[in-house]
Order: C-alpha cells, then structure tokens, then sequence
C-alpha cells in the first residue's frame, strides 16, 4: 500500500457548530486532514469577533482565536429561510461523512438542521452533537454557562480549591468548551470507524457536563459507593503548591510521603517529618513555607527540588509560555499562517504519519460557489440488525500506563471492545491501587474505587519486564498486539531498548503512542510530570483562584485532558495504519494536549498585547457571574453551600430582574448593558448575595432556572448520582467487585446511537487476574507459568504481602 496523506485525507466533516468546543473539534479533524466545510448563518460564527480580553477586533477581520480555530477550514454561508441555501446545505451532507453541531445559531437550531433531522435525512452520517447537557434528559433544554456546568459536575468545591473562608474557585478561562471539542472529535473518529466499515451513521450525543464530571472530579460516586466516605472534604489551600520566590512564581508538589519527607529537608525543618499527621495536614505551615519561598530564586528553587526528586514547574502565562527555554527547544508554539501571533502546534507528533500544515482561515462565505457543496452522494447504507457491534472488537491493546492520564485514554478504548491488557507488577503496581483501603485491610490493593473507576473491561497482567525471563514475556506479547501505550519517564523505555525501530522488528505494523508528561526531548525532558505541574507549566494554574492572591492549581485536569488528546492521536494511527499497513509512533506530551486547551492566553497576548489573567468567580463571558452562599448547612454542618449564577446576554439580564421581582436595584439603566453590569459587578454581586444568603440553594435554582437563567447548586461531587439529569442519561452503571463489592461507575460523555447500551462488561482486573490465560495464549506451558511466578517474574499479590485467596 501507498501513503495517502494525512491520516484523515477524503474525509469531509460539515460544520454547523459555532463557539469554542465546535470549533476545536473541527480542528482537530482538519489537522488530521479532513476537510472541514463551515456552514455559517449570514452573521457568521461569533467566534469571528471574539476576543477574551475585550480586545476590539477590526472591521472586516476576524478574531485571533477564530484563525487559531478555522485554520485550513472553508466556509460557506447559508440562511435557512432561504430554500436555495438550505439545498445547498444538503447538498454537502449527501456527500459528507460527518458533521458536527452545536446549538446557539439560527441556522444550527432552525428544524432542518437539527441532530435527529440531520441523520434522518443523511443516514449515512455521523452527526456529532455537542450541547450542555446532551439532547435528552429533563434538563436538555436548560440554559447553561460553562461556570454553572462546572457548579453542577461537583469540580468546584469538589477539590477543596480555595480559602475556607472565601468562595471556592472555578477553573479559570473556559477549559469545558475545549475539553468538550476533544472529546467530541474522539466521538466523531469512532464513530467513522464504525460507519466506514458498515456505511451506517449514527448520532453521537455528547454533554458538557458529563465531560466536566469526567475531567474535574476523580470518581467521587464510586469512591462513596465503595468505602462509604468522600474522597475528601472541607476546603484548604494545598501545601506547599504555588509560592512566590524573588523573582517569580513557582510550584512545589508533594503527593506522596516520601515527597513531603524530601521536602521537609529541603526547606531546612527536618524535624517536620517527626510528626506524621503532617502529610495530611500541613497547611498551618503555609506561612513559614511561603517565608522560604520568599527568600530564594525560581531557579533555585527549581534546581533543589529537581536534585529531591520533586515535582516542580514556573508558573507559566501567555507573556512568558512561548519563551521559556523548554517550549523554545520544542518549538511548540508556531506562527500563525495568516497573522503571524504565536499559537500552540498540535497536541501530538507523529511518525511517518504526518498532519497537515496549516493555511489561513476563511473569509466569511470565501468558498461559496466553488464547488463545495457539489458531491457525489454517499450510498443507501443498509440498516442496523440489531445487534451492537462495538468499535474497537479486535484491536489488542498493550497498556502500560498507571495513575490517571495513560488509563483514563485506554479505559475508552476497552469500553469501546478492545482486548485492553493493563500491566502491572507484584513490585510496582499502578498507583491508584493505593487511593483506597488502608493496608491494614485484607488484599487492600483489590479495594481502591479510583483503580476500578479506571479499568474495567481490562484484562490484568502482571510481569517484572526488568528482569531477563520478564522481557522474553514481554517480546512475545508485544507481537500479538496492535497498539501499545506507555507514560513512564521517556527514559524508562530508552532503557529497556524498546525503540519504536525495535519494536517494528517484533511486529512492522505496531502503533506505539507515548505519553511523557513534557516530551521526548527538551531541557524539561525528565522532569516528573503530575497533573497540578503540567497545569502550572501550561497557564491553567495562572488562570485559576481569587485576583488578590496568588493562583492555585486546578489538581485535576492535566490527566484527562492527556488522556482525550492521546486517544485521539492514537485514532489518526490507527486509521493511517488502515490506509498504508503501516506502523506509527505517536508522541503525546501531557504539557503539549494542555497548552492547547489554554491556547488564548498566548494568542491573546501575541495578537493583541493584553495578558489574560484570574479573577474568582468572575468569566469573560457572563456578567453577573459569581458564586452566593446560601442558606443550607453542608454535611459537615458548616455555611458552605453555594450558587452559581451566570448571566451571559442582556436578555437573560431583564429574565434574572423580572426573576427577582424587580427590585429598585436591579432596574438602573447602567446595568440594562453588559458593560454598564461589568463595570458595576461589584454592587450587583452585593445584592445578589444578600438575596442568595436568605434562601435554599433549592429555592434559588426552582425559582431562576425556569426562568431562563443560568444557575446551579455547587455539588459535592459525590452526590454526582443524584442529577436528575445524568439519572436519566444513565451516565453511571453499577459494575459488582469481588473483593470491594457493587459501586456506580461513571461511562462516558457522550452517547453512541447505535449502541452500545451498556459500557461496564466486566469489572476491573484483580492483580494478576489474567496472568495464565494471558500466558498460556502466548504458548507457555502450566510448568512454565509456575515457574515465571516461583522466580518472581509474575504473581497475584503485591511484593511483601500475604498470599491472595484462591479464586475461580
């Protein structure tokens, strides 16, 4: 076979979506190669005038974060009360393979276009919707900001983030919205795959809210449902995080005891680690924490932990990112094609597949006329028998990923029918098998909710690849799999030889995709990498806590997002090794997937000169928004209990006073404008708060909601399972546990028409569990295997722990 381009080349994706999250999905789908046809409403898309900071864009131009978006893509523009235009539209679906949609313009929302219609007219296609709360359910025509999506998913307060004393804090800048475009366009590709092999579209469903409950919150309803407490509770600041040195900010982390031991020495107070309850709780030594931080230079900073072994970034923004000496090495900003601003290069590399390079973004309706619309129609595809075909049936994963990032990318993929075979080791298990039961508990490692919210489906390994007989093992699996996925330090893999050239050697056609938290390559090359400092290191750190102090890290989403980009790298693989027979190596850095969810800080600074910054609960698209303490106790029995209130248009204004009862306040003339509102946040805010602190959260969302205006209760997240909405849309599914016992577990964000119904086929691998069957299918004998477990190479309990029961 012969290359044909990029990996995606003869895909035609319409677009009829508008905003952020549509837009990054097409994105990605025109850097795979697609060709990407917009089909925008005679004002075009908003995103067209949009700048973050207020900057004022030219007449006749277009936006900085609009060219980021639309690079490579065509446009036409059509009225649906037009009839010629709205057959032209169909016209481009007949011959299109997908299209993606989302809400918010009259052309998007006018009946011909909506998702049902789209794939009732165009059954061949793959019709992507993307929508708050997914196209069902009894909230999925409520109005909703991604503030008030971020209040309901629990990522709030969920995390502790922020002061005790003060409202938590949000995850600055609109993460949701590009979040929700990576899985939209993970969507998009899997279902192609399905449809290009049986020409049967489908709908994908997907729901903001559920992408939030996926990426801010770490499997808080299993954890409840299996040990019967919060993943963790009350509010504080974490210790040591973010500190300002003499010449800059910069973070620290500690996530284990030994880090903390570690860091204990390093800032000179051995006599800390005397007292162990300071591991949990330390942050009583913030202050003299922050003197220390005070009294040295990033760099020197930076250096001693480095030489400790701890995690550590700058506090990186969009003035300083595309400068810093790692970024410049790896050239992972690029000039934009048209005006030349710097914007973050693709979330992955890959090997010999390749992406297209970027051309200038369209005019408003450049390409109408040019044949566009002209295509050969699809063909009658023949309708489903119904049963459920999954995407991934007979794709064989090799996953050597632990923790969040690496697992959070395969568990996907065994959802969705592959073979997925996490291993592990009896002397180094995945980490979250930790985040459970004390090991005090019998077979304490089978108990973490975390490890099973992970990896169910999957099929459990155990095997020391270290040693001689473990490598052996390793060899022979590695030629029976199609796809193998690691996230060590890059220089753990160089160690063992297993090159992507050696690996073709075992099997030409493998796809291997790496996961190092800052690359392959760089001065940050062997820095350890956790989510909290691949959000410093990437601006999402910068964007997040109160204005009058310094910021603090979201602790959460550094991991799923690496996790979403991987996946979809690994999509583009796997369609390239379709079309060529061809193996790739693809290279997804979790800093590389993260500077491009907050790719507006440095377009904004580099476009318009105006440096993005935090503020609370504040946003650049609603005016009102904050959030209101209300009435309620919480369940420690404290005044912690929240509204969020966003208020994005004058109209939703006018909806929140009428809401209010017009009180005298409310109806200034100064506050009818969203500059007039802007300016004056701060008197709204106290007569919104003073309103709220009378009533229920209950009271607030019946009363506002209905009303037209965006609001929602700030959840704990583990009361995740009691939305009405994600209730209705099934979003959890109890999956049974030998040893821990039945829990719900969360599925996936977006919901796949032709099925499958349900996700959760068999729960998460005991340690160990598959070691036979796996090893007698690569030819070892029973004498055998006993033997690879007598010397240690395998095994079912950890290194040092009492022998696990036997099981069937």
């Amino acid at each position: 076979m012969t290359p044909t381009g990029a990996p995606l080349s003869g895909w035609v994706i319409a677009d009829l979506s508008s905003g952020i999250a549509g837009g990054y999905c097409t994105k990605i789908l025109v850097d795979g190669g697609a060709e990407v046809i917009k089909v925008e409403p005679p004002g075009g898309d908003p995103l067209r005038s949009w700048s973050a900071s207020g900057a004022a864009v030219n007449a006749g131009d277009d936006g900085a974060l609009f060219k980021f978006l639309s690079a490579s893509k065509r446009s036409i523009v059509a009225d649906a009360t037009e009839a010629v235009d709205v057959d032209v539209v169909h016209d481009l679906l007949d011959g299109a393979d997908a299209v993606v949609w989302s809400p918010g313009t009259t052309l998007a929302e006018a009946p011909p276009f909506r998702p049902g219609a789209l794939l009732r007219d165009h059954p061949h296609l793959t019709v992507t919707s993307i929508t708050p709360f997914g196209l069902d359910g009894p909230w999925h025509d409520r109005p909703a900001t991604e503030f008030t999506l971020q209040a309901w998913s629990g990522g709030i307060i969920g995390l502790g983030r922020g002061d005790a004393d003060r409202a938590p804090v949000y995850v600055g800048g609109q993460v949701g919205a590009w979040l929700a475009g990576a899985y939209a366009a993970v969507g998009t590709m899997v279902s192609r795959r399905r449809g290009d092999a049986d020409g049967v579209g489908e709908l994908v469903d997907l729901s903001m809210l559920e992408v939030l409950v996926m990426c801010l919150t770490y499997y808080p309803v299993t954890y409840f449902d299996a040990l019967g407490r919060p993943f963790r509770s009350g509010r504080s600041v974490v210790t040591p995080g973010v500190g300002t040195a003499k010449d800059g900010m910069v973070a620290v982390g500690v996530g284990t005891g030994q880090q903390w031991l570690d860091f204990c020495v390093m800032v000179g107070h051995p006599e800390w680690t005397e007292d162990k309850s300071l591991f949990r709780n330390r942050g009583h030594l913030a202050p003299v924490i922050d003197q220390w931080f005070a009294s040295h230079t990033v760099n020197e900073i930076r250096e001693m932990a480095a030489a400790y072994r701890l995690p550590n970034a700058l506090i990186a923004n969009g003035a300083n990112l595309p400068h810093l000496d790692h970024f410049e090495t790896r050239r992972s900003f690029v000039a934009n094609p048209e005006a030349g601003f710097l914007q973050p290069a693709p979330p992955y590399r890959m090997q010999p597949a390749h992406l297209r390079l970027p051309e200038p973004a369209p005019s408003l309706g450049q390409h109408a006329g040019r044949g566009t619309a002209a295509r050969q129609a699809k063909p009658v595809p023949v309708p489903h028998d119904g049963s459920e075909s999954l995407p991934f049936d007979g794709v064989r994963i090799l996953d050597m990923t632990a923790f969040w990032a690496g697992p959070s990318c395969t568990h996907i993929l065994a959802l969705l029918g592959a073979e997925v075979i996490h291993l592990e080791s009896t002397g180094r298990l995945d980490g979250t098998r930790m985040l459970g039961a004390p090991p005090t508990e019998d077979e304490w490692w089978e108990r973490s909710p975390i490890f099973s919210g992970l990896n169910t489906n999957k099929k459990g390994l155990t095997l020391d690849f270290q040693s001689e007989p473990g490598m052996e093992v390793l060899h022979r699996l590695i030629s029976t799999v199609d796809v193998i996925i690691e996230n060590f330090t890059p220089r753990v893999l160089d160690q063992t030889g297993l090159t992507f050239e050696a690996l073709r050697n075992i099997r030409d056609d493998i796809i291997l995709i790496r996961m190092p938290g800052f690359g392959l390559d760089g001065p940050w090359r062997d820095n350890a990498a956790f989510a909290y400092t691949i959000e410093d290191a990437s601006g999402l750190t910068w964007m997040t806590g109160y204005r009058d102090q310094k910021p603090l890290e979201p602790y959460c989403l550094g991991d799923p997002n690496a996790g979403i980009h991987a996946l979809a790298g690994l999509l583009l693989a796997l369609e390239h090794r379709r079309r060529t027979g061809n193996g790739v190596a693809v290279e997804a850095a979790m800093v590389d997937a993260a500077i491009n969810i907050t790719a507006e800080q440095v377009i904004e600074y580099t476009a318009y000169g105006s440096l993005l910054e935090r503020n609370g609960n504040r946003g650049p698209t609603a005016t009102p928004q904050n959030l209101y303490r209300t009435a309620d106790t919480d369940e420690q029995g404290g005044r912690d209990s929240w509204v969020a209130i966003a208020v994005e248009t004058d109209e939703q204004w006018t909806l929140l006073r009428d809401a209010l009862d017009r009180p005298g306040w409310a109806g200034d003339t100064k506050l009818r404008t969203t500059p007039g509102r802007a300016e004056h946040h701060d008197l709204i805010d106290r007569h919104l708060a003073a309103w709220c602190e009378q009533r229920r959260a209950d009271e607030i969302v019946e009363l506002l909601w209905p009303a037209g205006v965006p609001v929602a209760k700030v959840m704990q997240p583990h009361h995740q399972g009691d939305l009405p909405q994600l209730q209705a849309r099934r979003f959890f599914e109890v999956v049974d546990h030998p040893v821990s016992g039945a829990a719900r577990h969360s599925t996936l964000p977006m919901r796949f028409s032709a099925g499958p119904t349900r996700l959760h086929r068999r729960h998460a691998p005991l340690l160990g569990q598959h070691n036979v069957e796996l090893l007698g299918d690569l030819g070892f004998t029973d004498e055998e295997i006993s033997e690879l477990e007598s010397q240690g190479v395998t095994g079912r309990t950890p290194a040092g722990a009492a022998p696990t029961k036997a099981r069937p």
